[in-house]
């Protein structure tokens, strides 16, 4: 490991522009430095590696800045531009822009340093499940993309050889190269005629392209989430139907299939709880996964690479799991339509640290170094109390900082291994810790005025903003029915559960009067 550590630094995007931070700790009472002023955009990404950043302008441009000095290395003008995506060493740039014929080619692949076009080919379509169009491994050793029937693979020394050899596959819909290494990528074939829907594993070696590597068929499967292992020696499947024919979810039946490049293992993960399947997460060295399902409170448990359950962390109103990059510390947390509870866990000690809490959370994430884990609420998801939220490993909340409207937050990535181990921080962060306090309201100033100028300083925990349906308030049943009976029941009705009784009590005496009445007659 090299002497020097890497930086943290943080991208931040508002309505006005994105900028990027340093990363934390921060002086207390202050806000956080802009590296970069703020840029007018409309989306932007870093490459996977931390390299570089790709800002775009919708229907205009695309510009990418290198991330040690954030000066620009390139800026293309692209009319129609819908869509772009750095490569993971920001060596390419894939973009789609809008096209009035098939005869127009609309997804290019640049080389960013010499703004040539290398490859382009017309695509009908722009989705989550087809963009980028074209995978890379993380080295970019390895490129492929999905086609009608079939995968088919670049040479990444030279893309103007176009397709150099396919992988025939009918009724291909999904595709998901495993990244670190290149060596196998995994097709979906969703169910048809009465077929049932397929995942296949294939190696990217051009003398073994047709061969399957592994297979796992099932039925009611509409969609599937793949989650590659560091390695490419194992593949999370988590397949989705919109329809639960038990009728106990709205949302659809999920289930956590699990395949491995040496067929030691396909099949399901053994589940102890009935449910959903609300996240999974591999650890940093692949060698483990962790899953939270089940009905709530949702059951969070830690699997190793031959699916055999390791540890137990424990039942709540959950649906998110972070692992530290570090692979020692571990978040699971409620966010979303959840109260925002977190559970900081220590996995080498197999130990809980804290709880914490992180209402309304949109966005969350550890650092790179793994010793600060930050949560944000974004719009549109939420177009109130928009805020970043930093904690420490052990869920002490180090900072907080508001805005009128936040659209993105992200750590800029680096790898794990350029830093060091947790414990020679911790004696820096000691002392920097932060409690929120209830927000001291002036009859003047706006709320951008209170919220922009100053953090982290006494930044209100529960605005009065945020919406509460009356019957969460007052509702013990239906707190036990949402959170599993975690949430916190006061021993005191309320006004309206009063009101409620007194008026059956008096429905109950009436009854009772009525029925003596026709017995004496």
């Amino acid at each position: 490991m090299a002497s020097q550590q890497p930086s943290l630094a943080i991208l931040v995007r508002a309505p006005d522009g994105f900028t990027v931070w340093p990363g934390p700790p921060y002086p207390p009472g202050s806000s956080p430095p802009q590296r970069l002023p703020k840029t007018a955009c409309s989306a932007t990404s870093f490459s996977s590696d931390g390299s570089r950043l790709l800002a775009t302008v919708a229907s205009a441009s695309a510009t990418v800045y290198d991330c040690s000095s954030l000066s620009v290395i390139r800026s293309f003008d692209l009319p129609g531009l819908t869509a772009a995506a750095l490569s993971p060493t920001g060596s390419y740039l894939q973009t789609f822009q809008k096209s009035s014929s098939p005869q127009v080619k609309n997804v290019t692949v640049w080389h960013v340093d010499t703004a040539t076009a290398l490859y382009q080919h017309y695509q009908k379509n722009l989705s989550k499940a087809n963009w980028p169009m074209v995978q890379f491994s993380a080295d970019e050793s390895v490129a492929c993309r999905m086609a009608t029937n079939e995968m088919q693979f670049f040479d990444t020394n030279d893309f103007t050889k176009g397709i150099v050899y396919k992988v025939r596959l009918p009724g291909i819909a999904a595709l998901q190269l495993a990244s670190a290494p290149g060596s196998h990528v995994a097709g979906f074939v969703p169910e048809a005629k009465g077929v049932p829907a397929s995942v296949q594993i294939f190696s990217c070696d051009k003398d073994a392209q047709n061969q399957v590597v592994a297979r796992r068929s099932f039925f009611r499967c509409s969609t599937v989430q793949f989650h590659w292992n560091k390695g490419s020696t194992g593949l999370l499947i988590v397949s989705q139907a919109d329809v639960d024919k038990t009728n106990q979810s709205y949302y659809g039946e999920t289930k956590l299939h699990y395949l491995t490049t040496d067929r030691a293992f396909e099949g399901i993960v053994p589940l102890k709880k009935e449910g959903p399947v609300h996240d999974v997460q591999w650890s940093s060295s692949g060698s483990e996964f962790a899953v939270v399902y089940g009905y709530m409170p949702a059951k969070a448990t830690i699997f190793n690479k031959k699916c055999n359950p390791l540890h137990e962390l424990g039942e709540g109103p959950y649906n998110t799991i972070r692992w530290n990059p570090k692979g020692r510390f571990i978040v699971i947390a409620g966010f979303g339509n959840l109260p925002g509870d977190m559970a900081f866990w220590d996995y080498s000690e197999k130990k809980l640290i804290q709880k914490a809490k992180a209402e309304w959370s949109v966005i969350s994430e550890w650092s790179p170094d793994g010793r600060h884990f930050m949560t944000a609420t974004t719009a549109p998801r939420l177009q109130i109390d928009n805020r970043i939220k930093i904690f420490d490993h052990t869920g002490s909340l180090q900072f907080i900082k508001e805005f009128e409207k936040l659209y993105q937050v992200d750590w800029k990535p680096e790898s794990p291994e350029r830093f060091g181990d947790i414990a020679e921080l911790t004696i820096s962060l000691n002392g920097i810790k932060i409690e929120e306090t209830k927000k001291q309201v002036s009859g003047q100033g706006s709320k951008s005025a209170q919220t922009s100028s100053k953090a982290p300083v006494n930044v209100a925990a529960k605005p009065a903003g945020a919406y509460r349906p009356p019957q969460s308030k007052h509702t013990a049943a239906l707190q036990d029915k949402l959170f599993g009976g975690l949430a916190p029941t006061g021993g005191e009705m309320s006004k309206t559960a009063l009101r409620n009784k007194k008026r059956r009590e008096k429905q109950k005496e009436k009854k009772a009067g009525e029925g003596s009445s026709a017995d004496d007659s």
